[in-house]
């Protein structure tokens, strides 16, 4: 990308709210330079193109925004970069968009940070959720994300507070990569709160923004923020959110997109957990371990493992050794003739297990009687 392109890609970014399709149509057809020339003379025959332009074609910040991009180590990546997610954002093209209007792949994207976005969406999770995260929330979060990034799976967010926070830790913590995708300029630490823990994921996995530098955050940048947080992973996490949250929205794009949508059960009374319980009922994968989120991300063949079963010393046990064992009381000792009458057996069939059991340490002789050597397990499954 020679330098004029780079500038020309870099006004485009800025001249109309993105997603804006016209726009990126009128760059595919006549290269970034020209496109943004005809937007500044207003020499356009597409009507909408020129209402979408109007506020800001004389606003060319573009020298100033890739000085802010050069001065934090940042690139400009467009389609035909080889950094470009192609198969991550060809999705869009199968979007309904009467529903969807911002249902379009990215112009263009300010990237911060050492890890290459075409890579990291190839293997990668959205872990989001509510910012007023509880203490379970938070701990879930944090061993999902934690036990993803430790398999090389990629944990996206959106750098919020609460949910997106604990997750991009949790990564970093494990020397995982996390990538936060922002709803403002990768220059403006938003929430500022979190301007340490986003300097941290510049320097160890990613900062991608679609907005220019010194953009402020709005509620439509939100959403629109969410379908790309979406669309470069194979699968959503929803760990907490309410009915109608970000956390919500972001799990409609993943479905909108094919991706795997995923959520992590709560306690029935709390409101936090609401919204999962929403999507669950609705068929989003109900998840607890990372390994149920490996399968629907990594590569074939990578099963989750059944979770460790508690193990009995009567597992074991044939039938007639369960049934003579269950025979006999609690407390106090049983005859083998009575033992034979609960446990349905002929008595000849009793001494056999009888043996074995004392043999296994289960049960001892007491003065012609038999009785359990320990209190009772439980054989309920």
């Amino acid at each position: 990308m020679t330098e004029e392109e780079r500038r020309a890609w870099a006004y485009l970014s800025r001249v109309a709210e993105p997603p804006n399709p016209r726009v990126a149509a009128l760059a595919a057809t006549l290269g970034p330079v020209e496109a943004a020339e005809r937007i500044r003379r207003r020499d356009l025959t597409d009507a909408p193109l020129l209402k979408g332009t109007a506020a800001r074609h004389e606003i060319d910040c573009a020298r100033d925004d890739l000085e802010v991009l050069d001065r934090l180590g940042g690139r400009l990546i467009v389609e035909g970069d080889g950094e470009w997610p192609y198969l991550a954002f060809r999705s869009f093209a199968g979007v309904e968009k009467f529903s969807k209007p911002q249902a379009y792949a990215p112009l263009a994207l300010w990237v911060v940070g050492p890890s290459a976005l075409s890579m990291v969406s190839e293997r990668a999770a959205a872990i989001v959720g509510t910012r007023a995260a509880t203490s379970y929330g938070e701990f879930a979060t944090a061993d999902l994300a934690a036990g993803l990034a430790e398999r090389d799976v990629a944990i996206v967010s959106g750098g919020a507070y609460g949910i997106d926070g604990a997750a991009h830790r949790a990564a970093l913590a494990c020397d995982g990569v996390t990538v936060a995708v922002l709803a403002c300029g990768i220059d403006v630490p938003y929430p500022s709160g979190h301007s340490a823990l986003l300097h941290r994921v510049s320097r160890h996995g990613l900062i991608v923004s679609e907005y220019p530098p010194g953009m402020r955050p709005s509620r439509r940048q939100f959403l629109a923020r969410n379908r790309l947080v979406a669309a470069v992973t194979g699968a959503t996490v929803v760990v907490e959110a309410g009915v109608r949250s970000g956390a919500a929205n972001t799990a409609a794009w993943a479905r909108a997109l094919g991706r795997n949508v995923c959520a992590v059960p709560g306690p029935i009374t709390s409101a936090s957990s609401v919204g999962c319980h929403a999507l669950i009922r609705n068929e989003a994968h109900l998840v607890t371990r990372a390994e149920e989120i490996l399968e629907l991300v990594g590569r074939a063949g990578e099963i989750a493992e059944d979770p460790p079963r508690p193990r009995s010393e009567l597992d074991d046990l044939s039938p007639d050794e369960l049934a003579v064992y269950e025979a006999l009381p609690g407390r106090g000792t049983r005859s083998i003739e009575d033992i034979a009458v609960v446990a349905g057996l002929p008595v000849a069939d009793v001494l056999g297990p009888l043996t074995m059991l004392d043999i296994k340490g289960l049960v001892t002789q007491d003065n012609g009687d038999w009785k359990l050597l320990r209190p009772r397990v439980s054989t309920r499954r």
